[in-house]
């Protein structure tokens, strides 16, 4: 047991040079948290004078070297380095069959071992639920401070019930959460322009569960098919797409609210971080 304090210790060390460190969460799979993830990560790299690392932590479900074009390389761009243990697998149809210990120890190994060096943002995409993973990151980044986490939804109902048990497990471990992102909010015609409901949000979405639960939502993220095409290419959605509605949500979320305003908010109030 002696040895995860000094791995805290260890990792508290490394992390001194990493600025801001965001999670991201999500209660389901399937709800669009490593697409989200990747084009966070995009969308802060695209200032060549910040330092962006994504971490991939969803271990047995490993999709971000996929989504960002990447073989075997953990570096896209000067300023974007990517870590994910489908970097370690022969191929990306290897199963990865692990009990939570062996988990645990690659999470430490990303942590400590990994040479981030200077970096302004440390985005963790982590699989959807609150298991082993989301424990282990927490616990180990305790001492080195976490800005907070971003929680990725759909707007009905069946998404929503299990974003509040993690809202629930973020208030147990004392994890601030900067926000909720409703993802795969409506559809919008490229030729009519008009949105239709494609998932209804039938008790109000995720802004009626944002205001009952007082957490901010950070913003509305429409479908487009071409985000899924794009991630399949390996390619950001947002330089694909420059005037997509779901491009100028990102860009809102990005730019305005999940980073520049809401990490600043949680320092500015001196609420207490792990």
């Amino acid at each position: 047991m002696e040895e995860v304090p000094h791995a805290i210790e260890e990792i508290k060390e490394k992390m001194k040079t990493v600025k801001h460190k965001i999670l991201v969460l999500s209660g389901k799979g399937g709800v669009g948290k490593s697409t989200f993830s990747a084009h966070l990560a995009h969308g802060l790299a695209e200032d060549e004078n910040t330092q962006v690392a994504l971490l991939d932590i969803d271990i047995c479900g490993p999709s971000i070297p996929k989504i960002m074009g990447l073989e075997g390389e953990q570096f896209l761009e000067d300023n974007l380095g990517v870590m994910s243990v489908g970097f370690l697998l022969s191929s990306p149809d290897d199963a990865v069959i692990w009990r939570g210990p062996k988990k645990n120890g690659m999470i430490k190994q990303f942590l400590r071992d990994v040479d981030w060096g200077e970096v302004d943002y440390l985005i963790v995409d982590t699989p959807p639920g609150t298991s082993d993973e989301h424990l282990s990151v927490v616990q180990y980044l305790a001492a080195a401070r976490i800005d907070g986490a971003v929680i990725i939804t759909t707007p009905q109902e069946v998404s929503l019930q299990d974003v509040r048990k993690e809202i629930s497990f973020c208030r147990k471990v004392r994890l601030p959460v900067l926000g909720v992102v409703e993802n795969m909010s409506g559809f919008v015609c490229p030729n009519c322009k008009k949105e239709s409901q494609i998932f209804p949000p039938t008790t109000g979405g995720a802004e009626v569960m944002c205001q009952d639960l007082q957490i901010p939502l950070l913003g509305r993220v429409p479908l487009d098919p071409h985000i899924g095409k794009s991630c399949d290419k390996g390619q950001s959605f947002m330089i694909d797409a420059p005037d997509s509605p779901a491009t100028l949500a990102y860009r809102s979320i990005i730019q305005s609210k999940c980073v520049c305003e809401s990490c600043e908010f949680t320092w500015r109030r001196g609420q207490k971080v792990i």
